[in-house]
This record gives C-alpha cells, structure tokens and sequence, in this order.
C-alpha cells in the first residue's frame, strides 16, 4: 500500500511548540473521531464519545 488514506484531519488548532496542538482526526473506514493532543514531546490519542458513551461517528 503505497498510500494510506485511512484518516483524515477534519479540524486542527495550535502548532505544538509555541501552543498544544490539537487535532480531530476521522476514520474513514468506520466514521469514528479521535482527538489528538501534542505539547512539546508529549502526545496522546483517544476516541470522542457521545452522550451514551459509545463512539461518536461521523457519516461516511
């Protein structure tokens, strides 16, 4: 696989030197949303959940 269109960046905010960079990233395979988090070395990932708690799923 030459190139991986798997996730797309529906919003970004910050450059993760100067501020934390934040990132909402979608999978296009399953329509689920992850938030991403940088400052400086550090990172992390999780999904966004809705109001039951289940994923929260963008129509794809």
């Amino acid at each position: 696989m030459a190139k991986n269109d798997r996730f797309q960046v529906i919003h970004s905010e910050g450059n993760g030197l100067s501020a934390p960079q934040r990132m909402v990233l979608m999978d296009t395979a399953t329509g689920v949303q992850y938030l991403f988090a940088q400052s400086g070395y550090a990172g992390g990932l999780c999904p966004l959940v809705d109001k039951d708690g289940g994923p929260l799923k963008w129509d794809v």
